[in-house]
């Protein structure tokens, strides 16, 4: 995306398909929440239910900008000067939808800003991914119900 505004992506977004990789494997009602941090940089705080332990997980990162800052290419890091490419490669801003890859084709997410999303939103994403070149066949639809019982974690206050 070349016309991205960070300020317009802050907020809360529902992962509702992802390819499986570890730091989410078995996790269902997905959510990243961006806000600004006072030095500049996003703060994302991404969290998701463990059905197999019944309990939340939760993870604290940031995020800086790979060149232009009107550009959807960001470095994201949850652990220390490590920073993996996340990329919006299509951003439907009245739709309330992100399509987002990492540096390859192993990482994608279908990202809405409600918890479900119109077919046609479904098949604008598997089209696109497609074109692409992502393989979809190990391609994970994230449930967001039923609601957990316990409440989950809220967003820290961004540094």
């Amino acid at each position: 995306v070349t016309e991205f505004e960070a300020e317009d992506y802050l907020g809360q977004w529902y992962e509702i398909a992802r390819l499986d990789h570890r730091f989410e494997r078995g996790l269902s009602h997905v959510t990243a929440h961006y806000t600004r941090r006072s030095d500049g940089k996003l703060q994302v705080f991404n969290r998701g239910w463990k059905d197999s332990k019944q309990s939340w997980s939760s993870a604290t990162g940031s995020a800086t900008f790979v060149g232009e800052a009107s550009s959807g290419h960001l470095g994201v890091s949850f652990f220390g000067p490590f920073r993996v490419s996340y990329v919006v490669f299509d951003w439907d801003e009245d739709a309330g939808t992100a399509f987002v890859s990492g540096p390859d084709h192993n990482t994608l997410w279908l990202l809405s800003r409600q918890a479900e999303v119109s077919e046609e939103v479904h098949q604008r994403f598997l089209s696109k991914a497609q074109a692409a070149g992502f393989d979809l066949s190990e391609l994970i639809w994230v449930a967001h119900s039923p609601v957990p019982a316990l409440s989950p974690p809220s967003p820290p206050t961004p540094k």
